[in-house]
């Protein structure tokens, strides 16, 4: 892959799920733009993607030296739906997604604010595509490191 190619992935296995979670680490999304297709079993939103494969290295504070995207991701193959901690009067809520993880016949999605997305799949099947140009950004998703 070359600097500023725009990502277009396939997920058919954990192993492959594992790495579009960490393409997705700290990517916003709207709350209004998840949506569950039940006709189709498809689970999608669209996401203001962090670029980590161009931003690994940390820049001096200030300078316009990382990028996002939007990306589009689905999941196919969903049966079902659940979600906690989302205030359905909140629609245009901002949130951060933390990780994906699959189990046997379920996808875990962790959000900040303790908001949890459950699907339930027959078999793992996702896509995800950045969908447009990336844009300049100052700011570096952080995280802290819980001392125990």
């Amino acid at each position: 892959m070359t600097k500023g190619q725009l990502l277009k992935l396939r997920a058919n296995d954990k192993e492959d799920l594992s790495v579009i979670s960490t393409v997705l680490q700290d990517s916003l999304i709207a709350v209004n733009e998840m949506l569950f297709l039940k006709k189709e079993s498809r689970f999608a939103f669209v996401a203001n993607r962090f670029r980590w494969e161009d931003n690994r290295e940390k820049k001096p504070e200030g300078i316009l030296g990382y990028e996002r995207v939007h990306c589009g991701i689905c999941f196919d193959t969903v049966t079902a739906v659940r979600q906690k901690g989302l205030d359905q009067y909140r629609k245009s809520q901002i949130i951060s997604l933390l990780s994906i993880v699959a189990e046997e016949k379920i996808i875990d999605m962790s959000f900040s604010a303790g908001i949890e997305v459950r699907l339930e799949i027959d078999e793992i099947l996702c896509h995800l595509q950045d969908l447009d140009s990336p844009w300049s950004t100052k700011w570096r998703p952080e995280h802290r490191l819980e001392k125990g």
